[in-house]
């Protein structure tokens, strides 16, 4: 099982940034997949989360209605609209999964097993 992310960089606030995390050794049909995102001195927390399996989401109340999860199965990637950003959103972001977790809830909230390497995403102007 493997996770690599991709599509970070700098952005000016309010603007928009497509994060991409291509999978592989699963499918995206059952568990969850999500987006987590460490900034300097801060915790690491769940910022999206998609069951594959319901297309259920889960957004952390920072980002709703500002950040949008998708995937395309035929890719076997999973993507993060990120718009209207500011600096508070300048953090490393992470895509991970737990093919024990199908819960899109469960997964942002808990500890995800499987982690791809981050991609930097800084806000500023």
């Amino acid at each position: 099982v493997q996770l690599q992310a991709s599509g970070g960089g700098l952005v000016q606030p309010g603007g928009s940034l497509t994060l991409s995390c291509v999978v592989s050794g699963f499918t995206l049909n059952r568990p969850a997949v999500g987006w987590f995102r460490q900034a300097p001195g801060k915790e690491r927390e769940g910022v999206s989360c998609l069951s594959t399996w319901n297309d259920i989401t889960h957004y952390a109340d920072a980002v709703k209605g500002r950040f949008t999860i998708s995937r395309d199965t035929s890719k076997n990637t999973v993507y993060l609209q990120m718009r209207n950003l500011s600096p508070e959103d300048t953090a490393v972001y992470y895509c991970a999964t737990d093919l024990g977790h199908s819960s899109s809830y469960a997964l942002c909230n808990g500890r995800p097993s499987t982690w791809g390497a981050g991609t930097q995403v800084t806000v500023s102007s």
